[in-house]
């Protein structure tokens, strides 16, 4: 398999999907790729906005996108497609979407018949066992919990070491202690903004400035960078 999983699509005063396009764009490579891309996690704006925003990135690259949404038979697209792209937005209704339609199992044989998937934050979510470390609020029922499974552990994009000033709220470790303590026999990738896991075939490796925070139960959590690898994930999902 080949996997792109992005944390967030945008860091702080930069354009839209800009610090990752390189990455996106050597996971790609150098021969021109239309990815088929799925908007389905956009909420308070259109689908068709979504692939101009998508496309535009792309484009810089040398890339482009269509939207899964434009196609008259979606199981047909994702068997012809190229490449699979998920964006980011809400977990819940893209997981809703996915399941209404279908898509679950075709996209699951599609890339691991080595189709290259690329998602960020939602996107990198729905490539877990479940959608259950989204930070998303639950807006629409999503008809089961159940996500495409492509990797063996949890991720928990947009990951944060503590609460913004003057919110006394539980923080985003003790909210994944609490997954740990229900789901004692998974890893959680705590997965900070700036940072993306790909796997190229077996390998696995974290890419980015900052560390991903690693969570299981009964042990501390580790702190892991670029230059450990992370490929021990891909067997069992569990820390050593």
């Amino acid at each position: 398999m080949r996997l792109l999983l992005i944390s967030n699509s945008t860091m702080p005063g930069e354009a839209y999907l800009d610090y990752p396009k390189y990455e996106i764009q050597k996971f790609f490579g150098d021969k021109p790729v239309t990815s088929l891309f799925i908007p389905y996690a956009a909420v308070t704006f259109s689908f068709d906005e979504y692939c101009t925003r998508v496309e535009e990135r792309f484009a810089e690259v040398g890339h482009h996108i269509v939207g899964i949404h434009t196609l008259p038979d979606p199981v047909k697209a994702i068997e012809e497609a190229e490449a699979i792209v998920v964006g980011g937005g809400n977990t819940w209704q893209l997981v809703r979407m996915l399941h209404d339609r279908k898509l679950m199992n075709p996209i699951r044989e599609k890339v691991f018949n080595d189709t290259p998937y690329i998602g960020w934050s939602a996107g990198a979510n729905v490539a877990c066992p479940t959608l259950r470390t989204t930070n998303d609020m639950p807006i629409i029922e999503p008809h089961g919990f159940e996500c495409i499974g492509l990797i063996p552990f949890q991720i928990n994009p947009h990951y944060l070491d503590a609460n913004t000033m003057g919110h006394a709220g539980e923080t985003r470790e003790q909210r994944i202690r609490e997954f740990l303590e229900l789901n004692p026999n998974i890893c959680v990738a705590g997965l900070r903004e700036g940072t993306m896991l790909k796997l190229d075939g077996k390998k696995l490796e974290l890419i980015g400035n900052r560390k991903c925070r690693m969570f299981k139960k009964g042990k501390e959590p580790v702190e892991l960078s670029s230059d450990d690898d992370f490929s021990f994930l891909m067997e069992t999902g569990v820390l050593a």
